[in-house]
């Protein structure tokens, strides 16, 4: 039972990462129709940019951390403004390969200010834990439930209560019924941007403050959490958060058990896990678990 719940902790703590990352995808998704494939270089800008503010500025951690998120929010702003906003009306296609694009800029960007040494930015989790019975549980992967919970609830108050995030939803539902009444589609899509680049830049900082510190390809991870947006649904916000928790305990109990169960084929069975979910999922529930049914009338 120690073991089932320490693996169980330990998935909360990887899903809330992947949850953080597939709002991000969910957010601009639904607000633009478009999949951002370069979550994962936002993801790798913003842990660089927190571990610069820290390490050589000597900012205080949490003051990097929020820096960070800023700075990464205006690129988003910057690159949608510059960029996004003259492919309007054009194919999808043509705008997802834009952010592939934009993929390989930002990664390239990372190894040419950086370089390709693993770096350990200072933080004030670092390996401490904190003992609950026979239970050991890691401050970083307490403070990664937490940021995530807060970051979440953050955003349910925004959408629900403030004027900005009420014309987002209206635009996300109905876009040509949002230009009638006013609502400017360029500062949404611009916002969406910002918001989704922010959780990017958040997911960053807390997957560097681990042991594994910072590298090049930290931003594989959004790979991961990919699949958290299509089985939460592409559409839903609070299904990227459900998913996002249900692979990252799909994926954690899988190794932690793979000894005893997976023996047989090989080291790495969690890796595939999240891709498998997804494939299960989606031929019982095609629009994920809580995505809005298309309806086609002829």
């Amino acid at each position: 039972m120690t073991d089932l719940i320490q693996n169980a902790f330990a998935g909360v703590a990887l899903g809330s990462t992947y949850a953080l990352i597939a709002l991000g995808f969910v957010i601009i998704y639904k607000a633009t129709g478009v999949l951002n494939f370069a979550q994962g270089g936002v993801l790798a800008i913003g842990a660089y940019l927190a571990y610069t503010y820290t390490n050589h500025i000597g900012i205080a951690f949490a003051v990097a951390a929020a820096l960070a998120c800023l700075s990464v929010a205006v690129l988003g702003i910057g690159f949608e403004r510059t960029v996004l906003r003259r492919m309007v009306g054009q194919p999808p296609f043509a705008v997802v390969m834009v952010t592939i694009g934009l993929l390989f800029v930002l990664e390239s960007l990372v190894t040419v200010v950086w370089g390709f040494d693993h770096r350990y930015p200072t933080n004030p989790w670092n390996v401490q834990t904190v003992a609950v019975g026979d239970i050991v549980l890691g401050v970083r992967d307490l403070w990664t439930i937490a940021l995530t919970a807060a970051a979440v609830l953050a955003l349910f108050v925004f959408f629900r209560f403030s004027t900005l995030g009420l014309a987002m939803r209206v635009t996300a539902f109905d876009p040509e019924a949002a230009l009638a009444q006013g609502i400017s589609a360029r500062r949404v899509y611009a916002m969406s941007w910002a918001i989704a680049s922010a959780l990017g830049a958040l997911a960053g900082v807390t997957v560097a403050a681990g042991p594994g510190g910072l590298s090049p390809e930290i931003g594989l991870i959004a790979l991961v959490a990919f699949p958290a947006m299509i089985v939460g649904g592409m559409d839903s916000p609070a299904g990227a958060v459900l998913a996002g928790l249900l692979i990252g305990l799909a994926e954690a109990l899988t190794r932690g058990y793979q000894d005893q169960l997976f023996s047989w084929a090989g080291d790495n069975v969690s890796t595939i896990v999240p891709y498998l979910l997804m494939i299960a999922i989606l031929l019982i529930r095609p629009y994920g678990l809580l995505g809005t049914k298309e309806v086609r009338r002829i």
